[in-house]
């Protein structure tokens, strides 16, 4: 049977512009370069944003044992100020998923920053979960309110800045124009298009992504956001 995971009374957390997501990410990010332990280039030191600037405490465990929840990428605790990423991301033993780990962390620092005004925590629920009590989110790969998709689109903007990856695809690119997936590949009409587009682009910016540590998909929708990736060549006739 699984534990009731409601330790804390969710009041209705607000709609959010992606610009203002981003102003508040980019406002964290701005806080730890002014603390001169970091000079703002990529990889983000997210880590050391967490535990340093947040004063998060932060570990690897087994969530899925913790939480019975199958599906479990992290957790936060609002009160304890402690932040845990499942063991199966940890990147020390598959370094693969050092985007997925990473990006996990930057979205629990995503909730500490945008969520953490809308709970109160229920003292009855203390002793659960190591007497830390239930976390104030459950982070899961099946499960996008719009908490979580707050919460990730949070992440994507700390760990992949728009100015700084903006100088990147500079560099890396030659210039500041788009690249249309058709100038990538010959994509078939059919069902699974769409699916082959995310495959190239993502095989194309697989390098900018080891830049920032990052995972390609991570990249790639970064870069469709931004506008540096594009799904059709843009008419420059009008």
């Amino acid at each position: 049977m699984a534990r009731k995971t409601a330790a804390f009374t969710r009041f209705k957390v607000p709609y959010l512009r992606e610009k203002d997501i981003e102003a508040e990410a980019q406002l964290l990010l701005d806080e730890y370069l002014q603390s001169g332990k970091w000079q703002g280039a990529a990889p983000v030191p997210v880590e050391d944003i967490i535990e340093l600037h947040l004063r998060l405490a932060f570990e690897i465990a087994d969530l899925r044992a913790l939480l019975l929840v199958d599906d479990v990428l992290g957790a936060i605790w609002f009160t304890g100020k402690e932040v845990r990423v499942d063991v199966r991301l940890d990147p020390s033993a598959d370094p693969a998923l050092l985007g997925r780990y990473k990006f996990t962390l930057a979205h629990e620092a995503g909730h500490w920053r945008l969520h953490r005004a809308y709970f109160q925590d229920d003292p009855s629920q203390a002793k659960l979960f190591d007497g830390r009590g239930p976390p104030a989110f459950i982070c899961r790969s099946s499960e996008k309110p719009p908490e979580e998709w707050q919460a990730d689109f949070f992440a994507s903007c700390m760990l992949m800045p728009r100015a700084t990856v903006r100088s990147a695809w500079h560099d890396w690119h030659g210039s500041l124009d788009p690249v249309a997936v058709q100038e990538l590949t010959a994509v078939a009409v059919r069902a699974d298009a769409k699916r082959n587009e995310n495959i190239a682009m993502e095989r194309f910016c697989r390098p900018l992504a080891d830049r920032f540590e990052v995972s390609a998909e991570a990249m790639r929708i970064r870069l469709e956001k931004i506008g540096f990736l594009v799904r059709d060549v843009p008419n420059t006739l009008f």
